[in-house]
């Protein structure tokens, strides 16, 4: 089949190398537009240009909404449009153009975790299992009918960019066995089920914020799923924030009450609703991530330093 692939992160070049691997060819590839990246704040493309731009590969960056674009799809002559968190919302006529529909890869078993941030939200939800599906785009938010899906297991110590790295590997060949199945006619969409559904909006800076209120699992999870966006974090008396990387539950400590910080030579423990978490790695505003000991030690701390209070 002729394709159009549509992508925009880190994430959906594992699909897209697939795909150039396969026996469908892609024509074109749609991405999101250079987005200012970094201290400097300079245009920088998106991972997938990059990739189909190594490779030859026409590269779009029209929004589909613009005046011009369903003519521009037309003349592709695509006979199908893989889609990898694209970051767009496609409307019914460009919706309309590929014969077989456009093919979209979600990392979550759907309907579980329908939006923008379904790794991330299955990690702090303590899912154990997630997975990758592909289904036909509709106008819906990740409604449209299933076509195959893949299981991973959530492993104890994970962060959401460690889940997402393997689910971009194996819904990649997820989505090239999707397409070859369609191609070959022995594939059928199936409706999603009415139960089961979980949204997973985008995770906003407060909610990547710690509450040392909750218990010590909790936090975990929370600072797991946050890793490495937005990125966890607490606030310190003076009121600026400090970044935390994963952290350790200790539940041989529990005489710490939340956000209480006890350093040691080598560990910095706090205290959560139930029992204390180790802290690991730890970034104060403008500096690098380091170790927790590291930062405590020139840190200059008081005595009593209790986290997620300021002012």
């Amino acid at each position: 089949m002729r394709l159009l692939f549509a992508g925009t992160p880190e994430a959906a070049v594992p699909s897209l190398d697939a795909l150039i691997g396969s026996r469908h060819e892609v024509v074109a590839v749609l991405t999101r537009a250079d987005a200012p990246a970094g201290r400097g704040r300079r245009l920088t493309p998106s991972p997938v240009r990059v990739r189909a731009e190594e490779a030859g590969i026409e590269v779009i960056t029209d929004r589909p909404r613009g005046a011009g674009f369903v003519e521009r799809l037309r003349a592709l002559e695509v006979d199908c449009a893989p889609v990898v968190a694209y970051g767009e919302i496609l409307r019914r006529e460009v919706l309309d153009v590929p014969a077989r529909g456009w093919v979209n890869l979600h990392f979550s078993i759907l309907p579980a975790w329908r939006g923008a941030a379904p790794v991330q939200r299955a990690i702090i939800a303590g899912d154990e299992v997630t997975g990758a599906s592909t289904f036909l785009l509709d106008e819906g938010l990740d409604t449209g009918p299933v076509l195959g899906t893949t299981t991973e297991t959530v492993q104890r110590d994970d962060t959401a960019g460690d889940l997402l790295g393997r689910l971009a590997v194996s819904g990649a060949g997820l989505l090239v066995a999707t397409l070859d199945a369609l191609e070959d006619g022995v594939m059928s969409p199936t409706p999603q089920p009415p139960d089961g559904v979980s949204l997973a909006a985008k995770l906003t800076a407060a909610d990547a914020e710690v509450r040392w209120g909750d218990p010590a699992f909790a936090v975990d999870r929370t600072v797991r799923g946050c890793t490495p966006a937005p990125g966890a974090w607490t606030s310190l008396p003076d009121g600026s924030r400090l970044g935390l990387g994963p952290v350790a539950p200790r539940g041989d400590v529990t005489d710490l009450r939340p956000g209480e910080v006890r350093v040691g030579k080598k560990e910095v423990l706090v205290g959560t609703g139930t029992h204390a978490v180790e802290l690991g790695q730890v970034a104060p505003v403008g500096k690098k991530h380091m170790a927790a000991a590291d930062w405590a030690r020139g840190a200059r701390l008081p005595e009593e330093l209790v986290l997620g209070v300021s002012g």
